[in-house]
């Protein structure tokens, strides 16, 4: 039996890595000189590679794994799983227990009339759902017109055709035609760095205005939809003023949009909620989910659809969509399970009456650190802008994101998973991180922010753009 462990030294494991896998959004090339770091096991919030090393996984591996790592009860429902039906699809007017249970409580959980699921693999797979969802579901009402999908610059959406054109990063653009024709973009609500004088209300209701201008530009007649995160996660996890989301809805509302609410990253707890949308008072049509859904412990996504939208896609004839893995039987035990959990152990309970408050003082805290301009949290989500000028909020005269990069560097030196988006730092921790974790954490966040700010010094980069 052929058994998948840290079998050979790490040397022999990064030689081989580089011969034969393909990383995601990574020069291959360059990893191959530096050699990757390889995870063996995890368990809680750590994580161990192959030197020994123990890791706090200070971003839930990509936002997911929130439950913690090396939790028996899904592993065990998996292979339960897999012994009575390891696979059926969903197509062909047939469906299975895991599809249908996972089904019923992810409607029983979701906000509104949001009472059916069209299942995926993915995010990235459940909004081109979403982009093929809208469209139909226009055509049926008799507006083949209406068409085009509004989404915001810096936003992120998935890497494949279609949520890769959603989402509004130009260096997933640059590779492979995107964005598919009939996605436009309008600015973030993004103060910090682009607020500029102006009041954090005002610049909301500005940036949230901006997709009445839009609407208005190509016509209300020929808009299906917008499409937004909750709180941008891998654009730098950027929260929108008060008044941003109040302001997209009304919008929505008064110009006949369907309002998408990607919740891929802030759905399932991450906010202190079950959605980011009750968080954030959020009506939409739609909701995208992935990530939290498991726990990351199996790949599913899904769209999670109002009745309305239902309705009228379902009664007019097959969708002609569908993946191989639509509901499959052991991610959606997985993720049933995971779900049960989070209530039996009350997760929610935990992020927001113990990890939150707490994570909120250590991490307000960091603002005193002469490299942090500001850091935010909602829920177990949360960034520090660093800058050169606290006051001015200025960008650093370097290449964008070369300060952030040695940050991160000086973090995994440290044994602390902390992601960088430019010359933001952020985190998304497991959200059954405790108190005495959540030290360690800072601990090892503020001696990385100490040895970054020490180099720049001594390499003359703390000049302000």
């Amino acid at each position: 039996m052929t058994q998948i462990t840290n079998h050979m030294p790490t040397k022999e494991l990064q030689a081989l890595d580089a011969a034969h896998h393909m990383h995601p959004f990574t020069a291959d090339a360059e990893l191959a000189k530096k050699g990757a770091r390889i995870i063996t096991r995890g368990k809680g919030v750590y994580l161990n590679d192959s030197e020994g090393n123990e890791i706090l996984d200070a971003m839930a591996g990509l936002w997911c794994v929130n439950l913690g790592y090396g939790r028996k009860d899904l592993a065990q429902v998996a292979a339960r799983q897999m012994e009575e039906l390891c696979y059926y699809n969903t197509f062909f007017q047939t469906s299975h227990v895991p599809a249908i249970a996972l089904a019923a409580k992810i409607a029983e959980l979701a906000p509104g009339d949001l009472n059916h699921v069209f299942y995926a693999g993915s995010g990235s797979e459940a909004n081109d759902t979403n982009i093929r969802l809208v469209r139909r579901y226009w055509d049926v009402k008799g507006k083949p017109e209406k068409k085009v999908i509004i989404a915001r610059k810096n936003g992120y959406h998935g890497s494949t055709m279609g949520g890769g054109s959603l989402g509004g990063m130009t260096g997933i653009w640059e590779q492979g035609g995107l964005p598919i024709p009939d996605i436009t973009h309008i600015d973030q609500p993004y103060w910090y760095g682009e607020g500029g004088d102006m009041d954090r209300d005002e610049f909301g209701l500005m940036r949230a205005r901006a997709l009445e201008t839009e609407i208005e530009r190509i016509g209300a007649d020929k808009v299906a939809a917008f499409i937004g995160e909750p709180v941008q996660g891998a654009g730098g996890v950027i929260i929108p003023p008060a008044t941003y989301w109040p302001e997209i809805q009304r919008i929505c509302e008064k110009h006949n949009v369907l309002l998408i609410a990607d919740e891929v990253i802030t759905g399932f707890g991450r906010t202190g909620n079950w959605f980011g949308s009750n968080t954030l008072g959020i009506k939409p049509h739609i909701m995208t989910i992935a990530k939290g859904l498991s726990s990351g412990y199996a790949p599913i996504g899904g769209s999670v659809v109002c009745d309305e939208i239902a309705a009228t896609v379902g009664g007019a004839g097959d969708f002609n969509h569908g993946y191989t893995y639509s509901g499959h039987p052991v991610a959606a035990a997985v993720a049933l399970r995971n779900l049960e959990i989070m209530e039996e152990e009350s997760i929610l309970d935990h992020v927001r009456n113990v990890a939150h408050p707490y994570l909120y003082e250590r991490w307000k805290a960091l603002e005193d650190h002469p490299l942090v301009g500001e850091a935010v949290l909602v829920g177990l989500m949360g960034s520090i802008a660093m800058t050169p000028d606290k006051k001015t909020r200025a960008a650093f005269a370097s290449e964008a994101g070369t300060v952030g990069y040695r940050c991160r560097e000086r973090c995994f030196a440290n044994n602390l998973v902390m992601r960088h988006v430019g010359d933001r730092m952020i985190i998304s921790p497991p959200l059954v991180i405790k108190p005495e974790e959540i030290d360690v954490f800072i601990k090892r966040a503020t001696k990385s922010l100490d040895e970054t700010y020490a180099s720049l010094k001594a390499d003359g980069l703390l000049t302000a753009a």
